[in-house]
């Protein structure tokens, strides 16, 4: 079933939140990236969408306010897009290789004491965030080296 734009904006913000932001898996997974510039772009995109729109009215005269309007809103849509990336991505299924590997880590936990709840069916990118969140949180850094 489709979702509505806003409510994927709404869960690519949730997702964002969700996710362990770890140096330790930027290599393994873009979320670490993408959180990153959407978060910079959240913060930086609005002032540079009014400054463009400033600028090119004050120098350029009001006749370039089309011009400068599709430009400010052409940033404005840029933290909106990683938004609409992670919202989709937190409900992709995991591939084959890293199902395994989610499971695999969660009776790895489950035998070093961990009582979590696991995914049913097809794990999402959701599940796995919850679950390295939770290992983050509550294992020690021996059991995280080991595993990562």
């Amino acid at each position: 079933m489709q979702k509505s734009l806003i409510s994927q904006v709404q869960l690519g913000r949730q997702y964002a939140k969700e996710w362990p932001m770890r140096k330790e898996l930027a290599p393994l997974f873009p979320e670490f990236r993408v959180i990153k510039a959407t978060e910079l772009a959240l913060q930086t995109m609005p002032i540079l969408a009014l400054f463009t729109v400033f600028f090119q009215t004050s120098q350029l005269g009001m006749e370039f306010l089309p011009q400068s309007i599709a430009i400010a809103l052409f940033f404005l849509t840029l933290p909106v897009q990683g938004l609409l990336w992670l919202g989709k991505r937190c409900d992709t299924s995991l591939s084959p290789a890293l199902s395994s590997w989610y499971r695999e880590l969660y009776q790895k936990m489950v035998a070093n004491g961990y009582q979590g709840d696991i995914c049913t069916g097809k794990p999402t990118y959701r599940a796995l965030a919850k679950l390295l969140r939770d290992m983050f949180d509550k294992m020690d850094k021996a059991f995280t080296k080991e595993n990562l």
